[in-house]
């Protein structure tokens, strides 16, 4: 097995100095420091174990003395024994209160009440389990071998469970799944509930079919689709247009080749659909065929592709808000639709149309063997595609917290797939139910008793862009605020066994980073199924994979991604890949509910502000000249913001050392701080409707820091597009949102860094 592999067992399989413990608080410049924790047991211990026993002694020692000042007559020795023994007693009751009440309050615990009435739930005390215990325990409950010595038999048994062929988003087969899930929540002892919604996507055309017909007569009749596709018949001239990358794009005009109107065949990779669709779109292209090239997969020359190409999350039809059934609002779409048809084709019919392309020859690493193309190059490509609604279902269960109970993790997976969708979908479902199992018997059975909640989620319509996850954000946006600390995305967690990789908020980089030195972190992508999560609702969220060879698994997106695939793809060690990939989400999951304080690393954010800034500062003195910007524009207003939040970030990490962390209003009230950062990194100037993706450094749009740099480089090439007075009202936007969030995150209205 790999060194990935290897580390991360031996992580979790507990062996001497295999992992670097965590500590109770983190040095914000990447140094550990410890916070002492003591029992109320200790205490008594280091006092001399006299306790409530030294008022006692005390007391006896002034008998003397009482009996001296009164005298000893048989009167005053009848008061003075009733006084003793009155004092003795009151003493006696007092201690035993004040030693009941040590022995049951726990390390920054405490009675929690709750308005559930209708869970019967333990608000005692939560005694505090050592971590190295709770991770022990958690590696006995989850592993490949249980119960009996076969390898995987539990593992083993969830994948069966959960393996079906046809589970499309709103079909039997997902409802089928979405009540399995239930079935297993409720019989590990969890509250649980659904969330219904009714949403609008794009299927294939019921009767009829898509159409692609090259100049020479060839026609093709594709089985796959891209769902939010523009519809209809368009006409246009051929054009490779490599990833269709905006980079791209511009190095073909460049070359001065005409792209409006063109039909692009684009290849898959580098990134999503949704995006090349896009960046099709700006360029004024009338379709797009996306194909996956030999250079990038490996996949069969007739394997068809499915995707969406929604520029966002979530039902676009209901843009902002949740499709819930009956909603009242007029008919809207989102911004993120595309204006212009798109379609996959299989490699075999890429490649009858790329051979015989004329034109200009391929620019520089684009390939040796293919012209781009010519307007006289014509296709005619038909999309029918048909808008279906269907009503889908989340499935949820929570175990809850014994001190912070409305405070918690998410932990994710979609259930929904194009077809068997094995490495999509069923391992990343099998391994949610597993986790719930093993967590949920370590509370009932083996006394650990978490501060916060872990909610299991099982999704549906993730493969049209994430939409159950997306929907329920919309639906509860209010109530996830300041609650959801974190979320854990197990999709396609199995992908291969030789490589490991993760994306992540950048505030958990430490904490992974320390839960796994050797480890590969990667920008998040858009269609990353936790996306929506960060940049949308503000959620500190990591996905992660094991990967063949640090490479994609091919059959993403195929009606190919089943088990005998990814079989291959593991050498056969599918179920013991998903129980070390179990055994990470469930450590990360642990750590975050069991520790005094969230482990996220506000200075990540603090050096990203920092490198975007001097940036933007170097490309405004780049072009200061009266007809580009005003001279009044200063960038030392976005610079004061920069410094604020960095004198905040460091403000709390004082507040951290200086506090006594016993007390639990005092870790509440940090850790209140902590989770305000996320959330207030999106920008409250902007619509959801128009950007979705909020975060300033994370999302997309043009009120991000990088938006902000690239309309900088169009003012000084007079991009007609540029506009300096919209550039001073995004720049404003952005600058106060960074105050913003140094402002809550200092705390208090009196602690407000005001030197902005």
């Amino acid at each position: 097995m790999d060194q990935a592999r290897s580390t991360i067992s031996k992580i979790f399989n507990g062996e001497p100095h295999s992992y670097t413990r965590f500590n109770l608080t983190q040095n914000m410049e990447g140094d550990n420091s410890h916070v002492e924790m003591k029992l109320s047991s200790d205490i008594d211990e280091e006092a001399g174990g006299n306790g409530v026993g030294g008022h006692l002694n005390h007391a006896a020692s002034s008998k003397p003395y009482i009996s001296q000042k009164l005298g000893r007559t048989p009167k005053n020795l009848c008061f003075t024994a009733a006084a003793v023994f009155l004092i003795f007693i009151i003493g006696f009751l007092i201690g035993y209160a004040v030693s009941q009440k040590k022995e049951q309050a726990p390390v920054c615990a405490a009675s929690v009440s709750t308005a559930d009435t209708t869970y019967t739930h333990e608000t005692g005390a939560a005694p505090l389990m050592d971590w190295d215990d709770v991770k022990r325990l958690f590696v006995q409950k989850l592993t490949p071998r249980v119960i009996v010595g076969s390898v995987a038999l539990i593992v083993l048994f969830f994948l069966s469970d959960f393996s079906k062929d046809d589970h499309r988003a709103g079909s039997p087969g997902d409802e089928e799944l979405g009540n399995k899930v239930m079935d297993y929540f409720n019989l590990f002892g969890m509250t649980t509930w659904t969330d219904e919604h009714f949403i609008k996507v794009h299927d294939p055309p019921a009767s009829g079919f898509n159409r692609i017909l090259f100049k020479d007569g060839t026609e093709e009749r594709p089985k796959g689709f891209l769902s939010y596709s523009a519809t209809g018949s368009v006409t246009g001239g051929a054009l490779y247009a490599h990833y269709g990358q905006e980079s791209e794009f511009r190095l073909l005009l460049d070359k001065n080749i005409n792209i409006s109107g063109r039909v692009l065949l684009i290849r898959t990779g580098k990134i999503s659909f949704a995006e090349k669709v896009a960046n099709a779109a700006k360029m004024n292209a009338s379709a797009v065929l996306i194909y996956p090239d030999s250079a990038d997969t490996s996949i069969d020359e007739n394997t068809e592709l499915y995707g969406h190409v929604h520029l966002g999350t979530g039902d676009p039809y209901t843009p902002g808000f949740p499709s819930f059934n009956h909603t009242q609002f007029p008919p809207v779409q989102s911004s993120g639709l595309p204006s212009i048809l798109a379609q996959t084709i299989t490699r075999a019919m890429a490649t009858k149309i790329l051979g015989k392309l004329g034109g200009q020859n391929l620019p520089q690493g684009w390939g040796a063997s293919k012209k781009l193309g010519d307007e006289g190059d014509s296709i005619i490509v038909q999309v029918n595609n048909v808008l279906a609604e269907k009503k889908i279902h989340n499935v949820f269960g929570v175990i809850k917290g014994f001190v912070d109970s409305d405070r918690y993790v998410v932990i994710g997976a979609q259930r929904d797939a194009w077809g068997p969708g094995f490495a999509a979908s069923t391992v990343g479902t099998s391994v949610l139910v597993e986790l719930a199992r093993s967590i949920s018997d370590m509370v009932k059975n083996d006394g650990f008793k978490p501060r916060r909640s872990i909610v299991f989620a099982s999704w549906s319509a993730g493969e049209y862009g994430s939409v159950g996850a997306t929907e329920w954000q919309e639906g509860y946006l209010s109530s996830l605020s300041m609650k959801a600390f974190s979320y854990i995305n197990l999709d396609g967690i199995v992908a291969g066994r030789n490589g490991f990789k993760v994306a992540a908020s950048p505030l958990m980089y430490s904490f992974i980073e320390n839960a796994l030195k050797e480890v590969l972190m990667e920008p998040m992508k858009l269609d990353d199924a936790a996306y929506p999560f960060l940049v949308f609702s503000g959620i500190p969220s990591v996905s992660f994979r094991f990967t063949y060879s640090n490479s994609d698994y091919h059959y993403f997106r195929t009606i190919q991604d089943t088990r005998q695939k990814l079989n291959a793809a593991t050498s056969n060690q599918v179920a013991e890949v998903a129980v070390t990939a179990g055994r990470f989400a469930g450590h990360i999951a642990l750590r975050q509910v069991h520790d005094h304080l969230l482990q996220m690393d506000l200075m990540r954010y603090n050096k990203i502000i920092r490198t975007q800034v001097a940036k933007i500062n170097g490309k405004v003195k780049e072009i200061k000249r009266p007809q580009l910007l005003p001279s009044a524009l200063t960038v030392q207003w976005l610079i004061s913001a920069s410094g604020s939040y960095s004198r905040a970030a460091r403000s709390l990490e004082s507040d951290i050392q200086n506090s006594d962390l016993e007390d639990i209003q005092m870790c509440r009230l940090i850790n209140d701080r902590i989770m305000t950062v996320e959330k207030n990194f999106l920008s409250p100037y902007i619509s959801p409707r128009e950007s979705p993706f909020r975060h300033i450094l994370l999302g997309s749009g043009p009120h991000t820091l990088k938006a902000l740099a690239d309309h900088l480089d169009a003012l000084k090439t007079d991009d007609p597009e540029a506009d300096a007075d919209l550039f001073r009202s995004q720049f404003a936007m952005t600058t106060w949102t960074i105050q913003g969030c140094a402002n809550s995150l200092a705390g208090n209205i009196w602690s407000l860094d005001n030197e902005i």
